[in-house]
């Protein structure tokens, strides 16, 4: 899960509670989906390595926050959501979607199962506002009642990622890190302050995110990074957050997913799960899980010189444009320009040749396995 950039003027952004932080760290500040947050410290590549090798510290407190409770919350959160929500015990996660009747998207999420009757939503800073008056106008849709909450302004949150990133946090956290599963997560306390611990992330690595206290924030922030620095542990912008989740095949809102593209296109089949009963844009997934999707979302490896962007047009072997680029860049893992787009099915199997019009030029491609990285085990 991410979020795309919008512009928005300087005098009108937004801060998280970390900004000193960011300034104190030398990052360079950029407007991003209404807010001012840092891009990159040391440099991209840099950091993109340190969370491949030993961990990055980024602040994403810029995501928004929204609590379902009471006796309707999970039938209203069925409805809304394709994957099966009423799976979750308390105290774990999964990843969905807001969807619309047509089951595209409105957003992508992460659901916390809090308690019986108390869900904690995550959604994209630039969605934020919108998908809160989007869950909160179907309240009355549930039989029971359901209280919507948009808690945003209550958190702060930390991505503590890469493979030292459990050792870093688990001298300075009151529960033992390692005991919780991926997309699990526990109540806890961090560096003596209260934090809820979920070991999931947006990188393709091992790690934690931390929800805390927005007042919290700066000095968590501040003793990870002296925890951290003998472990390698850099402070992370924006730009390795993305070179990161491209490498891991995770789709951006924006990009691989907004209110044009199904779950079926996008290779996200996992999160549908079409037995559970009625959901919202069901009977149309119903419809292409059966017949069939018309285009899916594919990995594509640059084979000459030069980098696809979105909405850089993809090429058949003839040369007429069928597709267009989501995500593009130059890998720092595998030192190569890799993307993903959406091609036509029959032109989607690994190893199947595409051109790229980059600014007029045909560039050769090829079609390449997702993901393109996974972590070691």
């Amino acid at each position: 899960m991410g979020d795309d950039t919008e512009k928005v003027e300087k005098e009108e952004l937004k801060r998280t509670p970390l900004y000193e932080c960011h300034k104190e760290a030398g990052g360079k500040m950029v407007p991003f989906a209404g807010w001012e947050m840092p891009v990159q410290y040391s440099g991209v590549m840099e950091e993109h390595r340190a969370v491949r090798t030993a961990a990055g510290l980024f602040d994403v407190s810029h995501m928004g926050e929204i609590r379902v409770r009471g006796a309707g919350a999970l039938g209203l959160l069925q409805r809304l959501t394709p994957n099966d929500v009423s799976k979750l015990a308390p105290g774990r996660a999964h990843y969905s979607g807001l969807l619309t009747d047509r089951a595209t998207y409105v957003d992508d999420l992460l659901i916390y199962r809090l308690g019986e009757e108390d869900f904690l939503v995550v959604v994209n800073a630039s969605n934020a506002d919108r998908d809160f008056d989007w869950i909160a106008s179907r309240v009355g849709d549930a039989p029971d009642a359901a209280e919507v909450v948009n808690a945003s302004d209550d958190y702060a949150l930390l991505a503590l990622q890469g493979p030292k990133a459990l050792a870093i946090l688990a001298p300075l956290a009151s529960l033992d890190v390692s005991t919780l599963r991926y997309y699990g997560f526990a109540q806890g306390e961090v560096a003596g302050v209260p934090a809820l611990i979920s070991r999931t992330g947006y990188t393709g690595e091992d790690g934690v995110e931390l929800y805390l206290a927005p007042e919290d924030a700066p000095a968590v922030w501040r003793r990870l990074l002296q925890e951290g620095a003998p472990h390698g542990l850099v402070p992370a912008g924006l730009g390795a957050r993305d070179t990161l989740r491209l490498e891991a095949g995770m789709a951006l809102y924006g990009h691989e997913i907004d209110d044009t593209t199904t779950p079926l296109e996008a290779g996200l089949a996992w999160v549908v799960k079409l037995g559970k009963g009625d959901f919202l844009g069901r009977d149309v997934l119903a419809f292409q899980q059966a017949e069939g999707v018309k285009r899916k979302l594919v990995g594509f490896e640059v084979l000459g010189r030069g980098i696809g962007r979105q909405g850089h047009s993809i090429l058949d072997a003839s040369g007429n444009s069928v597709g267009s680029v989501t995500s593009g860049t130059f890998s720092p893992t595998f030192e190569k320009a890799l993307g993903m787009a959406y091609v036509p099915v029959g032109l989607d199997s690994p190893g199947t040749r595409l051109g790229l019009d980059v600014r007029g030029k045909q560039v050769e491609a090829q079609v390449v396995a997702l993901p393109f990285y996974t972590r070691p085990r």
